[in-house]
């Protein structure tokens, strides 16, 4: 019988992933928090979908710009390290070849092993690089977009989060009525998102959904009270 050929699967855009939390959390958040604030000091909801549209476009900007250069120095950060341990092994090659051993010691390798191994990687300079970089200092090259992709994500995540518990407001005159049917859209929502995010990484889908339903529940009634209080 024909071997059957095995594949495996692997969650490989974590990153994205975690850009997506990153807008959908604060995006589901801080508008909601806003517009639940105004609710008991107006009489229709014009001001609040206002007011809750500026905070979105504001905010999905703002975060999107923090993901952006947050990538970016992400980015220039490796590069420094790089140049760095490509002027170590130059200058340097015997502290980095007793690196090299220490690491595949810790992984349990015998001196006796280590070593050709050790000989096999200071022959070539990129792959002996490459090593120190990945196993040494856990630096591996970000994407040459990341900066771009992440800030798109990171703000686009955010504006569909703030529009979903700003949604009732533009459907429902009466802020009050409205506030009530924001709770339910963004607990739902949360709830939606938790599962999926479980999916995505491998967690369980109904304990991440509850998970992020609580602790985003629990961060929305906090931001609520404190906008309650300052308004």
């Amino acid at each position: 019988m024909p071997a059957e050929s095995h594949v495996e699967s692997h969650f490989t855009s974590s990153e994205t992933v975690r850009d997506i939390v990153i807008g959908m959390a604060d995006g589901l958040t801080v508008p909601f928090a806003l517009a639940a604030g105004l609710s008991g000091a107006v009489s229709t909801t014009t001001l609040v979908v206002t007011a809750g549209l500026a905070e979105i476009a504001a905010g999905s900007i703002a975060m999107g710009l923090g993901g952006y250069l947050a990538a970016r120095t992400d980015r220039e950060h490796y590069f420094a390290e790089l140049e760095r341990e490509r002027k170590e092994i130059v200058e340097l090659p015997e502290r980095e070849r007793q690196e090299v051993a220490d690491i595949l010691s810790d992984w349990g390798l015998s001196s006796e092993q280590a070593k050709p191994v050790v000989e096999a990687l200071s022959k070539n300079r990129d792959n002996w690089v490459n090593f120190m970089m990945k196993y040494e200092l856990g630096l591996e090259e970000p994407e040459p977009k990341r900066a771009r992709n992440s800030s798109l994500t990171i703000g686009i995540s955010y504006v569909i989060g703030g529009l979903i518990p700003l949604l009732p407001y533009i459907l429902i005159s009466h802020p009050q009525m409205a506030l009530v049917w924001s709770i339910v859209f963004t607990l739902i929502a949360l709830f939606i998102f938790g599962f999926v995010k479980g999916r995505l990484t491998g967690a369980a889908p109904l304990k991440s959904a509850i998970q992020t339903a609580l602790v985003g529940g629990v961060a929305a009634a906090v931001a609520f009270l404190v906008a309650k209080w300052i308004a």
